[in-house]
């Protein structure tokens, strides 16, 4: 029932117990204890019924509880502290001084301890990461932090005191925008994110699709262009060689010769560079002819993208619809493509939004 609450709410009692088949002793048995501990209140006045009978929906109290979500890369670690609904009250960032899977655990308690000053108190700890992770606590594999099955969840519970989910970074983004996003309310949705990789998550009928594959970056490996440049693994063209911000950054440099980051190489785009606005018109086709392959195999309500890297589909918003166009049947549905900000607190908030699942789903704190 808090679960309902939380995602859906506002919402009137009829509404909670059609949904969860409930009878109306249960869902008063039910919501007494969460409306005495301040976590549920009722909220407003509506009618319903053929009797218009005043009734107060309820809402969930964000700031009855306070989670953390911290992202990790492999030079930096990023934290946010939210409420109940990951609406972002703190945020801080520190430079890892090292790799070393003990010395990443100290810097994450000291960032949660700083962070945790600004809340009364913190309910859970949620860390998001590029790789491999397997039961949302041993890292099976972080290629740019250089782990191989770390057991890195135990090792945060143990140095901080806090209930901790580790997970794959897209994943968490992804479950974001479910729960409080541009997916909310969907029944099925993809996420694209780009960055220094490419990443896919999709919902389905209130779902995650995810198995312990969904850290390898797997759709970085699909064919955009033949006579594309190489990735790392050797693959021609692939979407990690085409729209990944390094590769896009090194494009544009080796043209202008001299080395650049992608937020110069976007600038210049932006300017009228023609060497920045070919690479990034280039880029472009091909995000566009990933959207169109995602939105022909999966038939999404709603493509989400995001990543530090999306700026990409502002730029090139032109040559985006170009290569839509390119691999998309003119007589399907025109989509609905969606861009957040790009900013890493989204990446963030996605790691909190894992923490927050994990309590209100578990069978002993289900009751919030």
């Amino acid at each position: 029932m808090a679960l309902e609450v939380l995602i859906h709410g506002p919402i009137s009692r009829s509404d909670i117990a059609r949904r969860l088949n409930l009878s109306a002793g249960s869902l008063s048995r039910l919501s007494a204890g969460l409306l005495q501990s301040g976590v549920l209140v009722e909220t407003g006045e509506l009618s319903e019924g053929r009797a218009g009978r005043p009734s107060r929906p309820l809402d969930v109290v964000p700031g009855s509880r306070h989670f953390l979500g911290m992202k990790l890369t492999g030079e930096e670690l990023l934290g946010v502290v939210t409420d109940l609904r990951a609406n972002v009250l703190d945020s801080s960032s520190v430079v890892l001084p090292s790799r070393d899977p003990e010395s990443v655990v100290e810097t994450v308690a000291r960032l949660a301890e700083r962070l945790s000053r600004s809340v009364a108190s913190i309910t859970a700890l949620g860390v998001g990461l590029g790789g491999r992770v397997d039961r949302r606590s041993v890292v099976l594999s972080a290629p740019f932090l250089e782990w191989t099955d770390v057991r890195f969840g135990e090792m945060l519970e143990r140095r901080t005191g806090l209930r901790t989910v580790v997970e794959n970074d897209v994943d968490a983004f992804t479950e974001y925008e479910h729960w409080f996003g541009s997916g909310r309310g969907l029944d099925r949705f993809a996420v694209l994110t780009l960055g220094v990789g490419i990443g896919y998550g999709a919902v389905l009928h209130d779902r995650l699709l995810s198995n312990r594959d969904s850290g390898l970056g797997l759709v970085g490996h699909w064919p955009l262009d033949p006579y594309g440049p190489l990735c790392p693994q050797g693959h021609r063209g692939c979407a990690r060689s085409v729209l990944a911000s390094p590769a896009i950054a090194q494009a544009i440099g080796t043209a202008l010769g001299r080395p650049i980051d992608f937020d110069e190489a976007c600038r210049l785009a932006e300017a009228g560079d023609p060497i920045a606005r070919r690479v990034m018109d280039d880029a472009g086709r091909g995000l566009g002819r990933l959207i169109a392959a995602v939105g022909n195999l999966t038939l999404p309500d709603r493509i989400v993208l995001g990543g530090e890297g999306v700026r990409l589909a502002s730029i090139a918003r032109a040559a985006v619809e170009e290569g839509i166009a390119i691999d998309r049947d003119p007589r399907a549905t025109r989509l609905d493509i969606v861009a957040t900000s790009g900013d890493n607190i989204e990446w963030c908030r996605g790691a909190a939004v894992i923490a927050i699942q994990d309590f209100v789903l578990d069978s002993t704190a289900g009751r919030l």
